[in-house]
């Protein structure tokens, strides 16, 4: 869990030697937009017609210029799924999961941290069997903390995982309708990747290279294939 919490590329998120930006550029374009229908509003047009498609989205929009994420990710979700064709609201919606999940690992890193700060270890404790040892282990106070902040981790990573897998979800969908867009690939490899789906990741970014041989991540990419396809040899990969 820790390596998974922490990991952090450059290659991932930025897409290095990309011309399209990688998954920041994603997450950044996904903040609602200025002016626009109040939430309000949005939903007296969902009570007065739950077909309306763009009063979902509305709502999402608001919500999100409201700072409210978790929220706008419902109507988001009901928006596309009524309109599949509109790929910029699917990675409208792919950049609010992403969001959450970033938002999931930096809570994570801060238990794991917490957790690391209030129980360094016992390297230099003495052994278990010994009277003080067993004294140490029985420690009421660290005992507390221990269960508090591996509650916390643990909380935050699953929730951490959930998004990142649902935006996996989305941009399956996205690459099935353009099976040729090479950018929704790299997208998705990228996403995948963040996830733990390592094998999902190797596969993108393999079409991604058939789509795109001549892109000038091309190398960067065919590298980083050779990492993940290592790391899936060694058992360490999804």
């Amino acid at each position: 869990m820790f390596l998974a919490v922490t990991f952090a590329s450059s290659f991932v998120l930025f897409g290095v030697g990309t011309g399209f930006g990688g998954l920041q550029d994603i997450i950044n374009q996904s903040g609602g937009s200025n002016g626009g229908p109040s939430a309000s509003s949005a939903r007296e047009r969902i009570e007065k017609n739950p077909k309306d498609a763009q009063a979902y989205h509305d709502l999402s929009t608001a919500l999100q210029n409201d700072g409210k994420i978790e929220e706008a990710i419902p109507p988001l979700t009901t928006y596309v799924r009524r309109e599949p064709a509109d790929l910029d609201g699917q990675r409208e919606l792919a950049g609010l999961h992403l969001r959450e999940a970033e938002i999931f690992r930096a809570q994570a890193i801060a238990a794991q941290t917490a957790l690391a700060e209030a129980l360094p270890g016992q390297t230099f404790q003495p052994p278990s069997s010994s009277k003080i040892g067993q004294a140490l282990s029985n420690d009421p106070i660290s005992n507390a903390l221990s269960t508090e902040y591996n509650a916390a981790l643990n909380k935050a990573f699953t929730a951490m995982q959930g998004h990142y897998t649902k935006a996996v979800g989305v941009y399956r969908k996205m690459a099935a309708r353009q099976p040729r867009d090479s950018s929704l690939q790299f997208e998705l490899a990228q996403t995948a990747e963040l996830g733990g789906d390592t094998k999902t990741a190797i596969a993108a970014y393999k079409r991604f290279l058939a789509l795109a041989p001549e892109d000038q991540s091309a190398p960067a990419v065919k590298a980083r294939i050779k990492q993940l396809q290592a790391q899936v040899a060694a058992g360490t990969g999804g």
